[in-house]
C-alpha cells in the first residue's frame, strides 16, 4: 500500500494505505476520500467549525464495521484543535475533535472518518442550537419522492411563520431551519415535534410522526428528535458510508419539485464527483445556514390567529412542556457540569474502537 509524508498550510502529515478500496462496489479508494474532503474543504469547513465533531470511521470500508468516535484519539497530532464537554453519561470530559482547516479534515479521512456529524450547536455554547432540523425517513415502499412532497408541506408551514428552509440529501431528505437566535434545544424540540404532529394530523395517509418503525410503512416518518443536545446530524457535503461514495448534499426546492414531479429519486443522489462540480458552479446553497438570523414563533399566540390549522400543534407543544416538566426539575435537583454530550458508547463500539484506531 502506498504512503505519503504531505505539508498542508505548515501542518505536516503521513498519510497511509492510499490505495486502500474503501468504496468496492466502485473502487474508491482511501485517496479518492481524501482527495474529495480537500476539494470540497472550502465549503464544509465553514459548517464544521467550532463545533463538536463525531467521526464515524469505516477503516475496513463501508462493507466493514464501523464505529462512532467521539473523544480525540490520543495519538492525535498536538496541533489538532478539541473542544472539552462534559458527558454527563460517562461523567467525565470529553475532547471532540474540531475541524477548523483543511490539515484537520485530512487527518480526519485519512482515518477513514467517511462520515462527518456535527454538533447543531456551537462547542462554547453547546446547550444553544443554531438550527433546527427535521429528517425525513421514508418506510418502504415509501421513498425519497414521498419525502419531497412532506417537505413542500413543511416549507407550507414554516413560510407560514415567515421562516425559511433548506433541503439537502442525506440517504433521503433533510430540512433545515437555521435559527441564530436564542434558544435551546427544549424549545427546538417542542416545536418540531408540533410541527411533526401537525403534519400526521393533516396527512395521516403518509406522514408519521412515531417512532416504531412497524408506524412507517410505506410511509414517511418525520424525525423531530434529531433536535437533541446527546444528537448529531450528518454534515452537509459529509460523504455518506452507501454502496457508492455519495454526498450529503444541499439541494434547491426546485430541484426537490423536479424531483418529485418526474417521480425520480436519481435526481437527488450526488457522488462525490458530482458535487464537486456543483459548488464549482454554484457554490454553496447551504451559505444562508451559517448566518441567517429567525426566531421560533410561539405556537399558542399562532393558534389564536389562526386556530383551524395551528391549534394541534400548540396542544402537541404544551403536552410536550408538560412531559420534559418533572424530568427537567429532577435534574435540576442534582449539581451537574453545565455542558453535556451523549450518553456512554457501548461496549461493542469501544471495542472496535481499539481495534481500529488506526487505518
Amino acid at each position: 500500500m502506498t504512503d505519503s509524508a504531505v505539508e498542508i498550510q505548515g501542518r505536516h502529515l503521513k498519510l497511509s494505505n492510499l490505495e486502500k478500496v474503501l468504496y468496492p462496489a466502485t473502487g474508491f479508494t482511501k485517496k479518492d476520500v481524501i482527495d474529495y474532503y480537500a476539494r470540497i474543504a472550502p465549503v464544509i469547513i465553514p459548517h464544521l467549525a467550532g463545533r463538536a465533531l463525531t467521526r464515524k470511521r469505516y477503516p475496513d470500508g463501508v462493507e466493514g464495521e464501523p464505529f462512532f468516535e467521539k473523544n480525540a484519539p490520543k495519538y492525535r497530532p498536538e496541533w489538532i484543535k478539541t473542544a472539552p464537554i462534559w458527558s454527563e453519561g460517562n461523567r467525565r470530559t470529553v475532547h471532540y475533535v474540531v475541524a477548523d482547516d483543511l490539515a484537520t479534515l485530512v487527518w480526519l479521512a485519512n482515518l477513514a472518518a467517511l462520515e462527518l456529524h456535527p454538533s447543531l450547536a456551537l462547542a462554547d455554547d453547546i446547550t444553544c442550537p443554531t438550527v433546527m432540523v427535521f429528517d425525513l425517513d421514508p418506510g418502504p415502499p415509501a421513498n425519497i419522492v414521498q419525502c419531497c412532497q412532506v417537505g413542500f408541506w413543511l416549507r407550507e408551514i414554516f413560510e407560514h411563520f415567515g421562516l425559511q428552509s433548506f433541503p439537502k440529501t442525506s440517504g433521503s431528505l433533510q430540512i433545515y431551519v437555521p435559527l441564530h437566535t436564542p434558544t435551546n434545544y427544549e424549545a427546538t424540540k417542542m416545536f418540531s415535534h408540533a410541527l411533526a404532529q401537525l403534519l400526521e394530523h393533516d396527512h395521516q395517509g403518509l406522514v408519521v410522526s412515531e417512532m416504531k418503525k412497524q408506524a412507517r410503512t410505506g410511509k414517511v416518518f418525520v424525525d423531530w428528535s434529531q433536535n437533541d443536545e446527546h444528537k448529531t446530524t450528518v454534515a452537509v457535503y459529509s460523504l455518506r458510508a452507501r454502496e457508492r461514495p455519495t454526498v450529503s448534499t444541499p439541494v434547491s426546492w426546485e430541484e426537490v419539485e423536479r424531483a418529485f414531479k418526474k417521480k425520480n429519486p436519481e435526481l437527488l443522489v450526488f457522488e462525490a464527483s458530482q458535487v464537486v462540480a456543483r459548488v464549482e458552479k454554484q457554490g454553496d446553497l447551504f451559505a444562508p445556514v451559517l448566518e441567517l438570523k429567525q426566531r421560533l414563533p410561539d405556537l399558542k399566540v399562532a393558534a389564536a390567529k389562526q386556530p383551524e390549522r395551528i391549534e394541534i400543534a400548540a396542544q402537541a407543544a404544551a403536552q410536550a412542556a408538560a412531559q420534559a416538566a418533572p424530568q427537567a426539575a429532577a435534574q435540576a435537583e442534582e449539581p451537574r457540569p453545565p455542558r453535556k454530550v451523549e450518553r456512554k458508547k457501548s461496549a461493542r463500539k469501544r471495542t472496535a474502537k481499539k481495534k481500529s484506531a488506526k487505518v
